[in-house]
């Protein structure tokens, strides 16, 4: 009995053993995910500060040379001062797409008024939002799929043991909302 007993006890040890071992490996694995999301989300948040910073220049340079725009003017303000105060990547994906909208008409005024397409300050800072969209698509596209991987390590089975237990939750994608392929595109055709 006392040899069947040490087997026993071994082989529970082991079992305990590859337990503790998949739960920490679970942890970290979890912990990796999450922090691409933190880490993506930062991307996306420097972005959209750089555009934030970009849309009141942008307006005075058109208003410049379009002044009677004021709805247009007011309307791109208060999206930005809604997407400024903006937490939910959701939510905030909404206000970004309506943003993006409206500087999409703010920029096509440069058909309108020919002494705007040939300021430089207006080329200047048409050509940062451009650049500025460009990095935004991109850290978007890695912010959602760092958002899949944690949504996908939190709900499959068994590491949402891991998962429920210490805390880790799933994210919010920040998506382009339907529609967004008729926002006029931002580019430099002259």
């Amino acid at each position: 009995g006392g040899e069947r007993g040490m087997t026993a006890m071994v082989v529970i040890g082991l079992v305990l053993l590859a337990l503790a071992a998949w739960a920490v490996s679970a942890f970290n694995r979890l912990v990796r995910l999450r922090n691409q999301v933190k880490a993506g989300w930062s991307d996306i948040d420097v972005q959209l500060q750089r555009r934030h910073d970009l849309v009141p220049m942008l307006v005075e340079a058109v208003r410049a040379y379009a002044g009677h725009e004021q709805s247009l003017f007011e309307r791109v303000a208060a999206l930005r001062a809604q997407a400024v105060a903006t937490a939910s990547p959701g939510r905030l994906a909404a206000l970004e797409q309506a943003l993006e909208h409206d500087l999409g008409r703010l920029l096509l005024l440069k058909e309108a008024y020919p002494e705007l397409k040939a300021s430089e300050n207006f080329l200047r800072l048409q050509q940062d939002l451009v650049d500025v969209e460009d990095h935004l698509q991109y850290a978007r596209r890695f912010y959602n799929g760092a958002v899949r991987a944690l949504n996908d390590g939190v709900q499959r089975f068994p590491d949402l043991l891991i998962a429920n237990g210490f805390g880790f939750q799933a994210a919010e994608f920040f998506e382009a909302g339907a529609g967004a392929d008729a926002v006029p595109v931002v580019g430099l055709a002259q």
